[in-house]
């Protein structure tokens, strides 16, 4: 099978290249920017890694703000087209094929490290935590986007409330997506086994040396009308409307600070 008759490489190739998608993962890196100003992080160029970064869609935007930017991705297929975009864009990207459980980078060479959603479709994501953790420099910043047990809504499989399905019955769905229902997941060779909540990683991550804020924190920080910041500031200052503003978003995201 070639790369081009593989439904998931065609699938990836194309969403990759969507002009939704680019205006996704350039929300994501002006919010990593934003959580940046809050930290007091010292002004770019930084150097930033993209832990299974797919065909480079989210490499390329960090590269032309002149960044120095390092892509892995367990997918040979992805990769090798990612190096042709950013060849044929004039990018300089540092592109490696590798497991996100065994980075290729020394130890506290990052400035950032971004692992946008990939937590959920790998088993040992204590690892890749780790790993990314490794390679952090000391006053690093950590981001993490993956699934949202507190949510009905997802995308991770074409079944309604599958995040609050039981584990067993997740188990089931899981071994359908690899064998005879590869639909469900869109194709896709790791699905989405892990589900997560901005508590439980904050929590996590607090046993790691990270300070964390959320997508409320890092929100706040933009350019807002008065309604808005005002919504903002009163979700972010009650308990409960902060833990109601998580429930009804699809997904984590967690902007963390290494401290140590």
């Amino acid at each position: 099978m070639t790369a081009q008759d593989d439904p998931f490489y065609a699938y990836y190739a194309h969403e990759s290249a969507k002009p939704d998608t680019i205006v996704r993962f350039t929300a994501t890196k002006e919010a990593v920017q934003r959580a940046a100003q809050a930290f007091s992080f010292p002004a770019g160029p930084w150097k930033v890694a993209d832990i299974g970064c797919g065909a480079g869609t989210q490499c390329a935007l960090w590269a032309k703000d002149g960044h120095s930017v390092f892509g892995l991705d367990i997918n040979e297929q992805l990769v090798g087209l990612g190096k042709q975009r950013a060849q044929a864009a004039n990018l300089n990207i540092d592109f490696s094929v590798g497991s996100a459980t065994k980075l290729p980078w020394p130890s506290e060479s990052m400035d950032i490290a971004l692992c946008p959603e990939l937590l959920e479709h790998v088993a040992d994501w204590r690892s890749v935590v780790a790993e990314a953790t490794r390679v952090l420099r000391k006053g690093g910043i950590l981001y993490l986007s993956t699934t949202n047990k507190l949510c009905p809504v997802q995308e991770e499989f074409d079944l309604p409330g599958y995040s609050w399905y039981p584990g067993f019955m997740k188990r089931h769905y899981e071994k359908l997506s690899v064998t005879t229902r590869p639909e469900l997941v869109q194709h896709a060779k790791y699905p989405a086994v892990n589900w997560f909540s901005y508590f439980g990683l904050s929590r996590y991550l607090r046993g790691l040396g990270f300070r964390s804020l959320d997508r409320f924190d890092v929100a706040a920080l933009g350019a807002h009308s008065a309604a808005a910041k005002g919504v903002l500031a009163t979700v972010r200052s009650v308990p409960p409307l902060r833990f109601l503003g998580h429930v009804f978003t699809p997904y984590t995201v967690v902007f963390a600070l290494r401290l140590q």
